[in-house]
């Protein structure tokens, strides 16, 4: 097995796309817009993955205003990564005859990780796997419809519903059976939601047992070390990377050089954040005007400022600035040579705690049951 402290060897291909190097940016509700997606982009390599956040099925159906404004991507942007969220096989085929037909995406991922209470309980999310011949219908829906444009289908799921309900083996199998290019593997239970460590054995468990399309490991990458040492430990083909790169975007780099076994780029310093939060910024009121794009800033300033010397009173200023040139001046007030905090590294983003997983009524009576739950579609996109 590869050492921990040497860069695993890997040809990752997610249908015709190579993915060099084998790193995914996770679709994060309310974050991987087409912003951040970019942000991430010009730190990482643009032969990497950077999926857009989730997207509902049958919001692309009805061409939900909102909806198709967040399925935006960069011009040069490729490939195009949506997830959708689905859980009836018809509208999700409907939906991605839609998105290969309009050209829209170039690669659809499924999202059956999401743990959320108000996804969970409607069948959704990482509810839905354990109907195993439910899961089996969407999958083959999808790969039906996307097939004929080359548009390869993958899917993202967890562990299982809780540590009596495990079904990520059969999961993959399914999916591999019924024609996805890759799955991965977020490797927690529904219950445990972001706490806890996230448990890589259930990587390598799941590597061994589907072995002809790439599974990617999920959960727990906070550094490019991380990373490396997931590939090492667990033979997984490529690396998803969800909360790690909050406030952090500049972990593609680190990811990058890492994996090819080149030298780390030095951590930022205060001025060189302060400058990394302005082009977020600017890309944010690019894509949704200066007023919306300043309020979605918001929630990453205490990513961007996790561990600096920042004073109580210039947070808070932070935390509710309403303009570029507003930002501009509290940027002007930090001081530029601060070094990258110790204690900014390690986890970051929501932890909270385990609790039991919201289901509909008689959810677990019958996993061969392959009827869609009922009114789980109405959801909104981006969870």
């Amino acid at each position: 097995m590869t050492s921990s402290l040497e860069a695993p060897k890997t040809a990752l291909r997610i249908g015709p796309y190579p993915v060099d190097p084998p790193v995914v940016l996770a679709p994060m509700a309310g974050i991987t817009n087409v912003a951040f997606r970019t942000l991430c982009r010009e730190f990482g390599s643009e032969t990497s993955i950077y999926v857009c956040e989730m997207i509902t099925a049958r919001a692309v159906v009805e061409r939900n205003e909102k909806t198709l404004h967040m399925m935006s991507f960069g011009p040069d942007e490729s490939p195009r990564s949506m997830q959708l969220y689905a859980v009836d096989p018809k509208t999700v085929g409907e939906a991605v005859r839609i998105i290969v037909g309009e050209g829209w995406a170039d690669h659809i991922d499924l999202n059956l990780g999401c743990p959320v209470p108000k996804v969970t309980k409607l069948g959704g999310g990482a509810a839905l796997p354990y109907k195993r011949e439910l899961f089996r219908d969407i999958v083959k829906a999808m790969v039906s419809a996307a097939e004929p444009a080359g548009v390869p289908i993958t899917v993202k799921f967890r562990i299982g519903i809780d540590d009596d309900h495990v079904t990520y083996l059969n999961t993959g199998r399914i999916a591999e059976a019924e024609g996805a290019a890759a799955i991965a593997l977020h490797a927690r239970t529904a219950a445990q939601r972001y706490s806890g460590e996230a448990d890589w054995t259930h990587i390598a468990r799941l590597k061994e047992a589907v072995t002809t399309i790439p599974v990617l490991g999920n959960g727990d990458i906070f550094s490019a070390a991380d990373g490396v040492r997931m590939m090492a430990e667990t033979g997984c083909d490529g690396v998803v990377v969800g909360r790690g790169c909050l406030g952090r975007p500049w972990l593609f780099g680190e990811l990058q050089a890492a994996l090819r076994g080149q030298p780390l780029p030095a951590a930022p310093n205060l001025g060189k954040v302060g400058e990394i939060l302005y082009r977020h910024a600017s890309l944010l009121a690019d894509h949704d005007g200066e007023d919306k794009g300043m309020r979605d800033l918001r929630k990453h300033m205490a990513w961007y400022l996790m561990g600096f010397p920042v004073g109580a009173e210039l947070r808070r200023a932070f935390a509710t600035v309403g303009s570029l040139n507003e930002l501009q001046d509290l940027i002007g007030k930090l001081d530029p040579t601060a070094p990258f905090p110790k204690d900014a590294e390690g986890p970051r983003g929501r932890q909270g705690s385990p609790g039991k997983v919201a289901l509909p009524h008689g959810w677990l009576d019958d996993p061969d049951d392959p009827t869609p739950p009922c009114g789980a579609d109405v959801m909104h996109s981006g969870g």
